[in-house]
């Protein structure tokens, strides 16, 4: 085995420099990004922000919950809560103006299986997905690790052809990404793009304001605040743009510094709110001038 892959590498290596010339050669076509996160509001949290911008410059977004959410409530589970859960994202897409997809699979119970990664292939694929955006997979919840996992798992299975052929294999492999989190062990988060979200914030505001099962009811009961949840729509769209002013700016604080470096000390220091992504080590695996034209959005700022 050692001494194929010896033979091999130059090989891949080869092959990863055609696709990447392949991909660049497709500039003038808008991005299409795909993002995967764990329940239905996942992606809405993580990457609602820089959704709303790719779409304000015509690129094509879309969310997809690996699973439906169905125990994600202290009131309220199965069918109803899925069908609740569901048609909130369908709202937030809407208000992002992106698109966004539920996959039948119960919460808290998504594995790492063939079927899975069948299935997370084949949404990528079909998607013709030059970015795959994802939960690192030492997240704390399982649902998150396995995403991750999956996710992982298809990076290399979307451009072999024999592997799920009903749906055509990608000519170019994408670039994967994670979402930022805090957790340490095995490594820490580390930002290769930090987007500002000033502009979006009120889109991401209305977003997470449109998942009410959420955030007006079951993580305040979870976390023990549900005495402070307003009780008046206006009153609580505020109190959740508050919450995100802090939430967002704490991390644009984290990694002021890489926006600095991105936009340039005036420009960097002003920035209030931010999402961060880490390149993974599968996939594509782009260049700084590779990273700006998937991220398009540094110069107009």
């Amino acid at each position: 085995m050692r001494r194929w892959l010896r033979f091999a590498f130059p090989a891949l290596v080869a092959a990863t420099s055609c696709v990447t010339n392949l991909w660049a050669a497709e500039n003038d076509r808008p991005l299409r990004i795909i993002v995967f996160g764990a329940h239905p509001d996942d992606c809405e949290l993580e990457a609602g922000g820089v959704a709303a911008r790719w779409a304000k410059l015509g690129h094509k977004v879309k969310f997809v919950s690996a699973t439906n959410g169905d125990i994600g409530h202290h009131e309220m589970a199965g069918a109803i809560l899925a069908r609740r859960r569901a048609a909130e994202v369908q709202e937030c897409a809407k208000i992002l103006g992106i698109t966004s997809e539920v996959l039948d699979i119960h919460d808290g119970e998504l594995l790492p299986t063939l079927e899975n990664r069948r299935t997370f292939t084949r949404k990528i694929r079909e998607w013709q997905a030059d970015v795959v955006i994802s939960h690192r997979p030492n997240d704390y919840h399982p649902d998150h690790r396995y995403t991750g996992v999956l996710v992982q798992d298809a990076a290399f299975m979307v451009i072999v052809p024999s592997f799920c052929p009903d749906v055509p294999a990608l000519r170019k492999n994408p670039v994967f990404l994670y979402t930022e989190d805090d957790f340490k062990k095995p490594n820490p988060f580390q930002p290769d793009v930090v987007v500002p979200i000033d502009s979006t914030l009120d889109q991401k505001v209305r977003a997470i304001d449109a998942l009410g099962s959420q955030f007006y009811e079951w993580n305040p009961w979870l976390s023990g605040y549900l005495d402070q949840v307003p009780s008046g729509k206006a009153e609580r769209l505020d109190w959740t743009r508050k919450r995100a002013i802090q939430r967002y700016g704490a991390l644009a604080d984290r990694f002021r510094d890489k926006l600095v470096k991105e936009l340039g000390p005036e420009k960097g220091k002003a920035v209030k709110t931010a999402e961060a992504f880490e390149v993974c080590e599968y996939g594509t695996q782009p260049n700084e001038a590779e990273l700006k034209r998937l991220f398009p959005f540094f110069e107009a700022e």
